[in-house]
């Protein structure tokens, strides 16, 4: 029975670890070591030109970024940056953070109305003890909520500066980040 159930854990790790695709990105050094990374940022500028992408998984393995392939017929060849990235790729990186900032900014203005909505309401009525403080705890939670959506966009407009810059340095077209 231990085997059975060891062969069966051995079959999931397995299989699991074939599901699993990701990018590597290699590269020589000066002083000839080979270094790896998920994360092309943390690859230097001056070793961009040579990077090899390595795809773990069940796709390809081992491609070098290059220019598009000449363009078949009568359409238009892919443009790409000094990485070998397309647009395609600029906008899938930023279309997620402009997601969740347009949101963020949402909920924000919303919170504020209600925010304001409350207090309006504390001016003009006679509150007993009781009510005034629920609706002081009713303020306070909003304000905190508020907080976490001004950290939202914070992180969001930290992540498109980012990007904005890995874009510079790979020499993207600035129109594919919009």
């Amino acid at each position: 029975m231990k085997i059975i159930g060891a062969g069966i854990l051995f079959l999931l790790l397995v299989l699991f670890s074939l599901s699993n695709a990701a990018v590597i990105y290699k590269w020589v050094d000066k002083s000839g070591s080979v270094n790896f990374t998920d994360d092309i940022s943390k690859v230097p500028p001056e070793y961009r030109d040579q990077i090899q992408i390595e795809e773990t998984g069940d796709v390809e393995k081992t491609q070098t970024p290059s220019p598009a392939p000449a363009s078949v017929g009568k359409t238009e060849a892919v443009k790409r940056d000094a990485l070998g990235m397309s647009e395609d790729y600029w906008r899938d990186r930023v279309q997620p953070w402009k997601k969740q900032l347009k949101q963020a900014q949402e909920d924000y203005n919303n919170t504020n109305i209600k925010i304001d909505d409350a207090i309006e309401v504390f001016k003009n009525r006679f509150y007993s003890h009781t009510q005034y403080n629920l609706k002081r705890v009713e303020v306070e939670r909003l304000t905190a909520e508020r907080g976490t959506y001004e950290a939202k966009m914070n992180e969001a407009n930290e992540m498109l500066a980012k990007i904005a810059k890995e874009a510079e340095e790979a020499k993207a077209d600035p129109a594919w980040l919009k």
